[in-house]
């Protein structure tokens, strides 16, 4: 956190503890941005017998107050801080009064008095006085040069004001004869002539985007204006509510179970308590256990929109299902039959309209379904293995292939558009360029290739075959299934290795993970089963949770009797997990029902 300090000029530019530089701003109206009649511009009362502390005097009579005023503790930056801190915040709540008890009694100015009086001459628009201002301003910046930036908004605020008031003559004579002389943003110079042309106030200010002349403009002109001075001299707007913010965020992100969006907003938290989600509220409690499939589900994905799941199963079905987003229960929609080698993979198109399912590595054919219509069944060869697909952004195109070789682009009536001859392909993301597509081969690496150019790059390597992978939201991180290692997490931008997840067990079956919760915080596997040392029996058939940041799981979700095979996560409904099993279960995870915690636990067997 960033000290509201100037190191050695602090003394003489923030405390009145040493008292008042001589001369100071004695007529300035308000030194904290109060008006009061008892101000004399340095922050503390004084009477005529004032004394050069800055605090005032007290008749002689009175020795217990003046001995308070001699035992009153040196207060520390910090504390100072503080007082600041807070005396800008009841300012700005309009405690004129409290806050110039307080300054008094600290014996602390809120600000510089030349920046008092600039605020003031910015709020009441008297700009030739706020541009003498910066003269005086200019002494107490670190960065002198500043001053131009800062002349350039005052003028700019002086002339959409003249504009504003039907004063053309003298707007256009600050355009030629104060902006233009600055040399500074040309551009922005040349936009603002563009509003001489405007044929109203109100088409000015629809135009330069601009509240008008008043109160509102001239304090977002300020907060702008801030921003070029030292807090010592003037605190940035708001500044208290700024570090509660920030407080309040950083409580959130370290927060394992936080699953909720981030509310910027003070009015709906407690200040008086830490942030603290509890585990009842993550989804790890299994809410629905569907059993309408007779053989291993294979793989389950959410739709786009959060509100369908879609499931395949080596008993050659898709089965999809229609989630209630109030009741987040899921019931049965449509069955989807013909599969002959069962369904091992499954994709949505961006709009959901569509459908693709693959089959197994022996499968040569893929289905496109329409809203639970086969549109068509697409197959180049019988020689063929087409196991996975990804779509185009566009929705119209889609790329797909298998470990044999086959590694082709098509639109949605099958027809091949491209193929890339030798690529054994594992498994497939788009990317949001519409050009480039990821492809995990047999090689343990994922490579780019552009459709379009014909170019393929080198991505990522891993020592060990890349079983599935799949892509965050905005393209940046991978998150790959690698045999006998675990879960990968790779930034595929920087290309390098970020997190090596631990706990879940992966051999060389083909295990989906997933990013989900608010902000893909999350990131969700399945797992095989492993055998126990001492009795010999295959354990695990967990579902792994992790927080992004942290390689140990945050939660075990047990339940499934057999291999794990794939983790879907609502992308609407952050607080809704669906995993798919060799057990032929497709469970459905949620917060805890309303039971107690212990018997909720008990029920659900989450483990951490």
């Amino acid at each position: 956190m960033q000290a509201n300090g100037t190191g050695q000029d602090r003394d003489s530019e923030v405390s009145c503890r040493n008292g008042a530089q001589n001369g100071e701003a004695s007529s300035a109206t308000h030194s904290n941005g109060l008006v009061s009649a008892t101000n004399n511009g340095n922050g503390v009362s004084s009477n005529n017998n004032s004394s050069s502390s800055g605090v005032s005097a007290q008749p002689a009579s009175n020795n217990s107050n003046t001995a308070d005023v001699k035992k009153k503790k040196r207060l520390s930056q910090c504390e100072e801080d503080v007082i600041r801190l807070i005396g800008q915040h009841l300012h700005d709540l309009g405690l004129n009064q409290t806050v110039d008890l307080l300054m008094q009694e600290s014996g602390c100015r809120l600000e510089h008095p030349s920046a008092t009086k600039f605020r003031n001459h910015v709020m009441e628009g008297e700009w030739d006085k706020a541009e003498s201002d910066l003269n005086e301003l200019k002494a107490l910046m670190h960065s002198p040069s500043a001053i131009v930036r800062m002349k350039f908004l005052l003028l700019q605020q002086k002339y959409l004001e003249y504009l504003e008031d039907g004063k053309v003559l003298e707007a256009l004579q600050v355009l030629r004869a104060e902006l233009t002389p600055l040399k500074y943003n040309t551009e922005r110079i040349h936009i603002l002539s563009g509003y001489l042309m405007c044929s109203h106030a109100e088409d000015l200010r629809a135009k330069a985007e601009w509240e008008g002349k008043g109160t509102v403009s001239r304090t977002k002109l300020l907060d702008k204006l801030q921003t070029y001075l030292p807090p010592s001299v003037m605190l940035p707007p708001r500044r208290l509510q700024t570090l509660l913010k920030q407080a309040v965020e950083l409580q959130r992100e370290r927060c394992l179970y936080h699953n909720t969006k981030l509310d910027t907003g003070l009015d709906s938290v407690s200040l008086l308590l830490d942030h603290t989600c509890s585990r009842k509220q993550f989804p790890c409690y299994t809410q629905q256990i569907l059993t309408e499939h007779c053989n291993e589900v294979w793989f389950c994905k959410f739709s786009n929109d959060g509100t369908k799941l879609a499931t395949g199963s080596k008993d050659t079905t898709v089965i999809v299902w229609h989630v209630d987003t109030d009741t987040q229960q899921l019931k049965l929609m449509k069955t989807l039959e013909g599969h002959a080698y069962g369904v091992s993979y499954l994709a949505w198109s961006p709009d959901d309209a569509y459908l693709i399912a693959c089959g197994p590595d022996d499968c040569s054919e893929l289905w496109l379904w329409n809203t639970g219509e086969l549109r068509t069944k697409m197959s180049q060869s019988h020689e063929d293995s087409l196991t996975s697909v990804a779509w185009n952004p566009d929705g119209k195109r889609f790329v797909t292939g298998g470990q044999r070789g086959q590694f082709y682009q098509c639109d949605l009536d099958g027809n091949l558009l491209d193929s890339w001859e030798g690529v054994r392909v594992q498994c497939l993301w788009c990317l949001s360029d519409g050009r480039t597509v990821l492809a995990s081969d047999t090689h343990q690496r994922i490579r780019g290739y552009n459709f379009e150019d014909l170019t393929d790059r080198n991505i990522v390597q891993e020592d060990h075959p890349i079983m599935s992978f799949t892509v965050s939201r905005n393209g940046r991180l991978a998150l790959l299934n690698v045999a006998t290692q675990g879960v990968h997490l790779w930034d595929l931008q920087d290309r390098v290795l970020v997190r090596k997840y631990q706990g879940v067990t992966q051999g060389f079956y083909t295990i989906h993970s997933c990013f989900g919760g608010h902000n893909e915080d999350f990131i969700a596997s399945g797992s095989e089963g492993k055998a126990d040392k001492v009795s010999c029996l295959l354990s695990d058939h967990k579902v792994y949770i992790w927080h992004r940041r942290s390689e140990l799981p945050i939660a075990e979700l047990t339940g499934h009797t057999r291999t794990v095979n794939c983790v879907s996560w609502n992308p609407v409904l952050p607080g809704l997990l669906a995993s798919a099993s060799d057990d032929g279960t497709v469970r459905i995870w949620g917060p805890a029902p309303f039971l107690d915690v212990q018997d909720a636990e008990g029920l659900n067997g989450m483990n951490v």
